[in-house]
């Protein structure tokens, strides 16, 4: 499978993570459903256009069985500094997100959260594993594989079409 030796989980419902408020989630809710997993930053260049697009593709296909996962990351130049509720507060209110933000998470180092250390293991990017910045993408299917891994440079409408062969939808 390519995954690191610290990775035993062969799917993404296998995690347990933080939502915003600090209570747990259980990823194995997602059963079933196409997932775009994101590391989010309120404060980045790249904020506006990815959130703004997420929520479009969210209204269109949650009814299809897309769940868009957010993680707050202020990993890179503290683009997310403020606390998970506050990245949760700005993206509900700003940009009218409904999917679920969680926690804030480390995506690259010795404190990498454990659903990020497997979801490098399953796709590298053009730094090999570690995650080059804010919004990089990693589309999962319904069985909680990634399919497919997006630099943060791509936009979440460019993908679209990916996102609709995965749900099978036309």
């Amino acid at each position: 499978m390519g995954a690191s030796q610290s990775i035993s989980e062969n799917s993404i419902h296998e995690f347990a993570v933080k939502d915003a408020r600090g209570k747990d989630v259980n990823l194995n809710v997602y059963k079933g459903k196409v997932l775009l997993v994101v590391n989010v930053a309120s404060k980045c260049g790249f904020a506006e256009a990815n959130y703004t697009q997420l929520t479009q593709l969210y209204t269109r296909y949650k009814g299809s069985g897309l769940e868009i996962l957010a993680f707050p990351c202020n990993q890179f130049l503290r683009k997310e500094p403020g606390t998970s509720q506050e990245a949760q507060d700005f993206v509900c209110t700003r940009y009218k997100a409904v999917y679920p933000i969680f926690g804030k998470v480390r995506v690259n180092g010795p404190d990498t959260a454990p659903v990020y250390k497997f979801l490098k293991s399953q796709k590298s990017g053009s730094l090999g594993a570690r995650i080059k910045w804010n919004f990089t993408k990693f589309l999962v299917d319904e069985e909680g594989h990634v399919i497919r891994r997006y630099s943060p440079t791509t936009p979440p409408l460019a993908i679209e079409n990916d996102i609709k062969k995965a749900l099978r939808v036309a």
